[in-house]
């Protein structure tokens, strides 16, 4: 039986946009070198790509925001949903091969390349974030993303242990600061694992990806107040709170921030007034002396703030 041929055969239709994807694709396997210090690594597995814009659940009247676009593999799966997608890339040669492989198609003008750093550039109005996040930005672009607001849904890859953080629960191991402020504001689910040799290059460990759903409403409470409390709770989530609130830094620190207040007020410091005894008060009404804040849940940390500022004692000035 003769062997049939690979390729395309005679008198076949040829998709212009997949014509354009594979020279793209072949021009950068030959000439791109990946920058180590934008993050860049390749997703090159066609599958995993296309369940991450499945996981999107993207509506044709929709606006996506794409971060980190690199050659436009994701992209391409994008523009054939979406009404527009707006893709940040910082690097202008990456930017040169979007616009190569994109232009003369029908998707052209339904994509917006805005190049730069996410991090330092306003964001659009978009309905859905996708992304495959750098590791150097990916917490500053979590609680950027956040206090936004205004999108239906994000589905971002990270590093697994990102990712894990970003999931974990008051007593697991990962619990940390960013897990407590990123489930304040929102809820967050894993969806998808993701194998280190579906990039290219591979990266030295896995990815995960998430899926992060705004909270609706949004919890009426001052971001930069509870933000400034986790920092110090969660700098040593092992120790006790009253260990954590004993140490000679944060007793300066909160005394600073109250004589601030004082002073917006234009009130007087009161003379007796003991930082000291204000935590003593804090941790007497909240039963917390002993607690440790890899265990505590959200209400227990906004039980927290709400003591401290009911006493006048803040964590932002």
């Amino acid at each position: 039986m003769p062997k049939e041929k690979k390729g395309r055969q005679v008198g076949e239709r040829i998709n212009p946009l997949q014509a354009k994807k594979e020279k793209a694709t072949a021009a950068v396997r030959q000439s791109i070198t990946f920058n180590k210090d934008f993050g860049q690594h390749i997703l090159r597995n066609p599958m995993v790509v296309q369940s991450i814009v499945d996981k999107a659940a993207i509506k044709s009247s929709d606006v996506v925001m794409e971060i980190g676009p690199g050659t436009g593999n994701l992209t391409a799966k994008l523009l054939e949903k979406a009404k527009k997608v707006i893709a940040f890339e910082i690097d202008p040669r990456m930017v040169a091969e979007l616009r190569k492989r994109f232009m003369g198609t029908p998707y052209f003008s339904k994509l917006e390349i805005v190049v730069g750093d996410c991090i330092k550039s306003d964001f659009p109005d978009f309905d859905v974030c996708v992304a495959n996040m750098p590791y150097q930005i990916s917490s500053p672009f979590v609680f950027k993303l956040l206090l936004h607001r205004k999108f239906r849904c994000a589905i971002l890859m990270f590093q697994k242990e990102f990712a894990d953080r970003l999931v974990a629960k008051p007593g697991d191991k990962l619990y940390c600061r960013l897990s407590a402020n990123t489930q304040l504001m929102s809820r967050v689910n894993h969806v998808l694992k993701v194998g280190r040799n579906n990039f290219k290059p591979p990266p030295k460990v896995d990815s995960s990806v998430v899926r992060i759903e705004p909270m609706n409403p949004m919890p009426n409470i001052n971001f930069m107040e509870w933000d400034g409390l986790t920092r110090i709770v969660f700098t040593r989530k092992n120790k006790t709170l009253a260990a954590i609130f004993k140490s000679k830094s944060v007793l300066e620190l909160l005394t600073k921030n109250f004589n601030i207040l004082c002073s917006m007020k234009n009130v007087p410091v009161p003379p007796d007034f003991d930082i000291k005894a204000v935590l003593a008060e804090v941790f007497t009404a909240t039963e917390m002396a002993e607690t440790r804040s890899r265990t505590m849940s959200n209400d227990e940390i906004l039980k927290l703030l709400e003591s401290f500022n009911s006493r006048g004692i803040h964590f932002s000035s």
